[in-house]
């Protein structure tokens, strides 16, 4: 285990989708409101704080489907998604809450996505002497990692750190924004060049370092040893005005008003008065509530 002080930075939104998804919604509170994406969120963090017990850690929300920078720069930008109902909604604002009132810090933006609060945070922590632990599902955030950082997909318990990037993707993790940019992502609805996948894009980059390279060089991609070399040179050349859109969107913006002391990301002690107040809306059992109570009190 690393002794350099660690920066837990949470994907949030994607495991309240997960216990949406997951758990039943005949989970209730005492009026009736589905509360399943709220226990499934509770239940993750509880054991991350409890097995780990950061020190400093922060949630990281998204706020909007429609409304990032990104959309105004691309507007079918994640148009392949369909908004969260209401019910999720009302879940995701206990989400937060849940996460304030238990002394954890937690960010979100109209205008900037969580990978942006992600990016910016884990720069300030590096900056500062901090490692990060990204804990996230979403290939995208391994961009970040620089260092001693890993990303980890808490579900399926895998960790990658930057020599585990460039591994599985062929690429250092800062041009990963690049790759997306070039082989496309179904996900996020970013179309890529037609006709390269991931591996030739790989490729491409190890050879070239960036897009602005590679298309400032695409007359000599054809001299490159990979199969049809020059119907790809060609494809880059046709599509080069959508790689310039695709790079902006798949890199990530920093946030010059995120906290950049540690000493603001620090845990600090629960509010058990709104603890329990919350506890007794959602009608939390005593043992879900003890759990969540004696991982917070636990200190490394």
């Amino acid at each position: 285990m690393s002794t350099i002080p660690t920066l837990y930075t949470v994907d949030a939104s994607i495991y309240v989708f997960r216990g949406w998804f997951t758990l039943p919604d005949s989970l209730t509170d005492s009026e009736g409101n589905p509360i399943n994406a709220v226990i499934g969120f509770v239940d993750f963090l509880t054991q991350i704080v409890n097995d780990h017990r950061p020190l400093h850690m922060v949630c990281a929300f998204d706020e909007s489907l429609t409304t990032s920078w990104r959309n105004d720069i691309y507007p079918d930008y994640k148009a392949n998604r369909e908004s969260a109902p209401e019910e999720l909604k009302f879940q995701f604002r206990l989400c937060r809450e849940l996460v304030a009132a238990s002394g954890l810090r937690e960010f979100s933006s109209p205008l900037l996505e969580a990978d942006d609060i992600i990016a910016t945070l884990a720069s300030n922590a590096r900056a500062a002497g901090f490692r990060n632990v990204v804990v996230s599902a979403d290939k995208d955030l391994t961009q970040v990692l620089r260092g001693d950082d890993e990303w980890w997909d808490f579900a399926k318990n895998a960790r990658l750190g930057v020599a585990g990037v460039e591994k599985k993707f062929g690429v250092k993790p800062e041009q990963i924004g690049d790759l997306l940019a070039l082989a496309g992502d179904q996900v996020d609805n970013i179309p890529g060049v037609p006709g390269i996948g991931v591996k030739t894009a790989a490729r491409l980059l190890v050879k070239w370092g960036d897009i602005p390279n590679l298309l400032r060089n695409v007359d000599r991609v054809a001299e490159m040893k990979i199969r049809g070399a020059k119907r790809i040179g060609d494809l880059l050349a046709e599509h080069s005005a959508l790689l310039d859109v695709a790079r902006q969107i798949t890199a990530t913006r920093h946030d010059p008003e995120l906290p950049v002391r540690m000493s603001e990301l620090a845990r600090r002690s629960p509010d058990r008065g709104a603890l329990s107040d919350l506890f007794e809306r959602l009608g939390f059992g005593k043992p879900r509530r003890d759990r969540w109570l004696q991982a917070l009190a636990a200190q490394s």
